[in-house]
């Protein structure tokens, strides 16, 4: 029954700033301790199951009695001008409460770019045809081992909260090229913050400040040692997260709003930076059942597309052709979509979506039926952006709220 106490703690996040208009920084400390209540009672065994799906109606009928409708969350366009605060919350880690749990096995190392691990003897080559294994797709099987796609992104866990951009949409955070605890995070506040998991406690190292708009995207260099940035205000920046120096500011020629950038993947002195587009992932290929190159987009109305890179017939063109649809809840805010970071030969692969329903979306891109693989809920808010570390070990999601949740995988 953890998918019970994940939407009453859900349910709880969500009417948290109703009970706390004046002091945003209770909303975490709030979800802290009703996460371990919510332990605690399924510890002592205190609820069977149908209990808990009365207790989790009534709960939402009272609480809808009290602070009345939630209303639907502005645009990610909205620009906030609320200060930033610095609370954070660690959470206690928020046990899977199934009575019979089908526990994930971890990942045994992480993956550095450019390395060639050696290829295990004796095992069977499966193959399909006209897929080229490469040393970083051998590499992540062996990470991954022999778990299945519903094992393998068992996560459950809540490992931390930030709160440092409360009551300003988050629109994106990313993890560090290669590094499972070096995140950033950008908010429409303004400012970029960079942040440290591990070791030692969880902290924000540094805030970067200089726009004058809403921060919509950023980006790391493959070397984590320049960040790039898109604001609201028109402009470009160049920033180095050591320090938080800003390196360079260039303006849009139009004044408009730049809402994504990137680094150029084979040359890091090169940027680009573009309007309305919400979200763009590519993949050399998603699967073994999907060998060629993929793009994942974001769209509305409530889609998430899959499309393969083709070859038109005759011209030898580059062409897109749509390979899966999944549902999500998508309509005014700016979402965000990711595929999971590691490539195998495993069957099944995984993508993972934002959703303006307050939820975080795992897809099969393998099925033909049924293809959630899990949803995480406990966000007070629409999820905007996602994004694994580079083992899949972690995973963050920020919402329009301000809120950045870092979720674990499920243990042992």
């Amino acid at each position: 029954m953890a998918a019970v106490w994940q939407q009453v703690l859900a349910v709880d996040a969500r009417y948290a700033a109703y009970r706390t208009p004046r002091w945003p920084q209770f909303r975490t400390q709030y979800v802290r301790r009703r996460s371990q209540l919510l332990r605690e009672q399924a510890q002592g065994g205190a609820l069977e199951g149908s209990t808990r799906r009365w207790y989790l109606r009534v709960r939402t009928r009272l609480l809808a009695q009290r602070y009345g409708a939630l209303s639907e969350q502005s645009s990610c366009r909205a620009h906030s001008s609320s200060a930033l605060r610095a609370s954070r919350t660690t959470l206690d880690r928020m046990e899977d409460f199934e009575d019979d749990p089908r526990v994930a096995r971890g990942h045994r190392r992480s993956l550095s770019r450019g390395s060639h691990p050696g290829v295990s003897r004796g095992v069977p080559d499966e193959r399909p045809p006209g897929v080229v294994p490469t040393p970083l797709a051998e590499a992540s099987r062996a990470m991954a081992g022999d778990t299945t796609l519903s094992e393998n992104y068992a996560f459950a866990g809540v490992y931390h909260v930030f709160d440092q951009h409360t009551d300003s949409a988050v629109p994106k955070v990313q993890f560090a090229h290669d590094d499972r605890h070096l995140l950033a995070c950008c908010s429409l506040d303004g400012t970029i913050s960079v942040c440290r998991l591990a070791p030692g406690p969880p902290a924000v190292l540094r805030v970067l400040r200089g726009h004058g708009g809403g921060v919509a995207d950023f980006a790391w260099s493959l070397s984590n040692d320049v960040l790039v940035s898109a604001s609201l205000d028109g402009t470009l920046r160049l920033w180095a997260p050591a320090d938080g120096r800003c390196i360079r500011r260039v303006p849009d020629p139009d004044g408009a709003a730049l809402l994504c950038c990137a680094f150029q993947p084979l040359n890091n002195n090169l940027t680009v930076a573009g309007g309305s587009i919400t979200s763009l992932s590519a993949r050399a290929w998603a699967s073994r059942e999907a060998p060629d190159p993929s793009l994942l987009v974001n769209a509305c109305p409530d889609r998430l597309l899959l499309f393969r890179v083709v070859e038109e017939e005759g011209s030898g063109a580059p062409g897109l052709r749509l390979r899966r649809s999944f549902p999500t809840r998508h309509r005014e805010q700016s979402l965000r979509s990711c595929f999971c970071p590691l490539m195998s030969f495993r069957q099944g692969a995984c993508v993972v979506t934002g959703s303006e329903d307050a939820c975080v979306h795992f897809f099969d891109v393998g099925r033909t039926a049924r293809a959630t693989v899990n949803t995480l809920q406990g966000h007070g808010g629409a999820v905007l952006a996602v994004a694994f570390n580079c083992d899949e070990s972690l995973l963050a999601s920020s919402d329009a709220t301000g809120t950045v949740i870092v979720w674990r995988r499920q243990h042992a």
